[in-house]
C-alpha cells in the first residue's frame, strides 16, 4: 500500500488549497478513503471520510460546510477541497486507509493559514 499526498502550502486565511493522494497497491475502488490532520502539539484527527462508492461522505464538525472529500476511482486518488481556511486549519494532513484491520498512512503534507 502507497499512499502520497500533495498540494499543501502557504495560503491567508480565507483561502483555498486543494489536496490530493494518489493511492496504489490496493483495489483502490473497494475502500473507504479518509484525511486526517495534526496540529503541533496535538493528537491527529479525522477530518473526512468518504465510501468507496461515493455515496457517503462525514465530516468533522470543525470543517463542516468549508471542507469537501471526493474520489476519483478511474484515477486513484481521493481529493480534500478546502475553502475558507482559517489559521487553526494549520497541520500535516494525511490520507489514509483501514485494510484487512491495518491503517496504512501516507507521509503527509503540510497546510500553513497565516498572513
Amino acid at each position: 500500500v502507497q499512499l502520497v499526498e500533495s498540494g499543501g502550502g502557504l495560503v491567508q486565511p480565507g483561502g483555498s488549497l486543494r489536496l490530493s493522494c494518489a493511492a496504489s497497491g490496493f483495489t483502490f475502488s473497494s475502500y473507504f478513503m479518509s484525511w486526517y490532520r495534526q496540529a503541533p502539539g496535538k493528537e491527529r484527527e479525522s477530518v473526512a471520510t468518504i465510501s468507496n462508492t461515493i455515496s457517503d461522505t462525514t465530516y468533522a464538525n470543525s470543517v463542516k460546510g468549508r471542507f469537501t472529500i471526493s474520489r476519483d476511482n478511474a484515477k486513484n486518488t481521493v481529493y480534500l477541497q478546502m475553502d475558507s481556511l482559517k489559521p487553526e486549519d494549520t497541520a500535516v494532513y494525511f490520507c489514509s486507509v483501514v485494510r484487512y484491520g491495518r491503517r496504512y498512512w501516507g507521509q503527509g503534507t503540510q497546510v500553513t493559514v497565516s498572513s
